[in-house]
């Protein structure tokens, strides 16, 4: 099973894009979604942006992703 996380994107370059994930910024590459935008957000998966999803749906993963990483899972 391979798990992606949601970033919002901050910068964007030819081949790359500077990501936000929950407070930590990193570069990932962007060959599988050239026509992202910043401000969208984008499923990362081993530092590639995998797939572009709303807004809606990134906020909400990334409130189960910060439950997590509280240990406040049921």
């Amino acid at each position: 099973m391979c798990v992606g996380v949601p970033a919002k994107v901050i910068e964007k370059k030819e081949y790359t894009a500077l990501v936000d994930v929950m407070g930590t910024k990193m570069e990932v590459g962007i060959l599988f979604v050239p026509e992202v935008e910043i401000g969208e957000y984008v499923i990362v998966h081993a530092g590639q942006g995998m797939s572009i999803i709303d807004q809606t749906f990134a906020h909400q993963s990334i409130s189960e992703w910060e439950k997590m990483a509280r240990a406040d899972v049921i």
